[in-house]
């Protein structure tokens, strides 16, 4: 006699309770996707959880100092141009002078 629904869902249930087993979500856009679709498809692997758990396992390997170029994100460094600085301080210069009422003395000493 064949298992019901409910009865595959429990040995299911079961099976990955014993495996303790835990599922993991991922919410990607569109570039990231991309990037697990072309390497599933350089490796030939055929499912997104067989590619990213060898994935882990392969970083892991690689020990702490060896992955660290690998998961540090990267950083959009800020440079502001001398042009732009000088402009920023002309127009704050500006709006100083048109209300001369915020600026702040210093107490003098006599």
């Amino acid at each position: 006699m064949a298992l019901s629904q409910k009865q595959r869902d429990e040995r299911t249930s079961l099976r990955r309770s014993k495996a303790q087993e835990e599922e993991l979500r991922l919410r990607v856009r569109p570039g990231t996707r991309q990037a697990l679709a072309d390497l599933m498809e350089w490796a030939g692997i055929e499912e997104q959880g067989e590619a990213m758990t060898l994935m882990i396992h392969h970083l892991h390997a690689l020990g702490s100092a060896k992955c660290q170029p690998l998961l540090n994100p990267p950083r959009h460094e800020i440079a502001i141009s001398e042009n732009v600085a000088r402009d920023f301080h002309r127009k704050s210069m500006q709006i100083i002078q048109q209300d001369p009422g915020d600026e702040v003395l210093s107490p003098s000493l006599s």
